[in-house]
């Protein structure tokens, strides 16, 4: 092949041949930056798809409307042993029991029994004036009973007293000589209404063993 030949098809290479429109490195920067920009979608995605999940969760109906979540079922509560009581009342015995002390009583006779169950304290009074409290054939008297303590059913259905016997001091622990309330020495009757308050529970129980007038049975502290 001769020389000017040679030196044609040169030029004719040459002239063919495209340079790079950008450098080596530029290429792999763009690479990179290509790279970025996907994972950067990547997690935006992720991201978009949890926030609508959790619209979705919070709002289920998608109609637009704020919801509170619905208020969890009230658990079902064990049955509790009733309290025990601060005062119980033995009609029987004729006694009356507060922390570990007996107290004499009298009760209402068994024309005029002294209504039993749960009681609570509902009201004190240093004096009440009472109608109807001491009968005899021919009148009722009127009263004054110092130490009182209104005692009344849940139901309120019951209502009672406790109180001094003021017409008689001797009836408490051998006699019934009331017309259905409970009757207390002067000094038991303020010993006990200086303790007990408002809302403490009283339970009576038991029968008056005997009626009006009778002196058997005994009691006291």
């Amino acid at each position: 092949m001769s020389d000017e030949l040679t030196s044609q098809l040169k030029e004719l290479a040459q002239a063919g041949e495209a340079p790079a429109s950008v450098s080596g490195a530029e290429i792999r920067h763009r690479a990179v930056r290509r790279r970025r920009r996907r994972t950067a979608g990547a997690v935006a995605g992720a991201c978009a798809a949890t926030a609508l999940a959790l619209v979705l969760a919070l709002n289920p109906g998608g109609d637009g409307t704020d919801r509170s979540p619905a208020p969890a079922a009230s658990p079902t509560g064990t049955p509790t042993t009733p309290a025990l009581p601060d005062v119980t009342v033995d009609l029987s015995r004729r006694v009356l029991t507060f922390d570990h002390i007996d107290l004499p009583i009298s009760s209402g006779t068994l024309k005029s029994p002294t209504p039993t169950g749960r009681m609570t304290v509902t009201a004190k009074e240093a004096v009440k004036v009472t109608s109807s409290t001491v009968r005899f054939p021919d009148k009722d008297y009127t009263v004054k009973l110092p130490w009182v303590l209104e005692l009344s059913s849940a139901d309120g259905t019951s209502t009672t007293y406790i109180g001094t016997l003021t017409y008689d001091d001797n009836a408490p622990g051998k006699y019934e000589r009331t017309n259905g309330w409970i009757g207390l020495r002067s000094y038991d009757a303020k010993w006990l209404y200086s303790r007990l308050r408002l809302g403490s529970v009283v339970d009576i129980e038991g029968t008056a063993p005997t009626g009006e007038g009778d002196t058997t049975g005994s009691g006291g502290r």
